[in-house]
């Protein structure tokens, strides 16, 4: 299995001198509940850094949260009730899942989501990613689940290996976490070795959902997917070599437009 080649990451795209508001991509982040409110806010702070516009679908709790802390995703729109699926039309990417639990009303809503809307640039992270049904899965689809998170899915073990067979299988692409990461497509697969244990802390999956989530908006799946761990675990190998393992996830969103205006521009 090949590493990534730091070159491909200069594919990225960038907004035009020319360019107005809305071109240069517009996410929809579903996410969060009355238990969980961070890990969809940590995926919108670090989307708002990469797209022109962020719209955010939440419980009603977790949507006046975002409301009263708007400045930390720029142009960021909270949905209105009962107008999720205009969004949904009008965005580049959906990313769905960062702080949903699991349950039935999650996995009702996920899975006709995906069903009505096969075509749509999809990453399914989190409590979606544990409630969808895989035969829904298809090629415009990002899948970033951990090892447990994986076997849940597809019923059989992590591996490098195995990420590859799924992939293949299901047409999809996928991400999985962890030491290591590997990002099949089903034809191509990579290793991405950047990263620490600084990184095990709550909130830096949600980071690399919401830039893996960004940069597709505009660019090529699986350049999304490889180009966004790669840049992930980079900036926490930055962050490790100034403070250790003594960084969180804000200082991931933080340090993050620092390397990417090194590697990507």
């Amino acid at each position: 299995m090949e590493e990534l080649d730091v070159k491909d990451l200069k594919k990225l795209y960038k907004p035009p001198k020319d360019s107005h508001k809305g071109q240069n991509g517009r996410l929809l982040v579903i996410g969060g509940s009355d238990l969980f409110h961070a890990a969809s806010m940590w995926a919108l702070e670090v989307a708002s850094r990469i797209v022109d516009m962020v719209f955010y679908a939440s419980t009603p709790v977790n949507k006046e949260i975002v409301k009263k802390q708007k400045e930390r995703f720029g142009d960021g729109i909270v949905v209105p009730e009962g107008k999720l699926e205009e969004y949904l039309k009008e965005a580049d990417c959906v990313l769905i899942g960062p702080g949903m639990v699991r349950g039935k009303e999650t996995e009702e809503k996920v899975n006709d989501l995906l069903k009505k809307y096969p075509n749509k640039r999809w990453v399914v992270d989190g409590g979606a990613l544990q409630m969808m049904d895989r035969n829904l899965l298809t090629k415009t689809m990002i899948l970033t689940p951990h090892s447990k998170e994986f076997k849940r899915v597809f019923e059989i073990e992590a591996s490098g290996e195995n990420v590859k067979k799924m992939a293949e299988k299901y047409g999809c692409i996928i991400v999985l976490k962890g030491k290591e990461d590997v990002v099949c497509d089903g034809n191509r697969c990579v290793v991405n070795k950047t990263g620490n244990e600084g990184m095990t802390k709550g909130g830096t999956g949600d980071v690399l959902a919401g830039l893996i989530g960004g940069l597709y908006c505009k660019n090529d799946g699986f350049l999304a997917a490889s180009g966004g761990v790669y840049l992930n675990g980079l900036v926490g190998d930055r962050l490790y070599s100034l403070v250790g393992v003594n960084f969180n996830t804000s200082d991931l969103v933080k340090e993050l437009p620092k390397v990417m205006a090194e590697i990507v521009c």
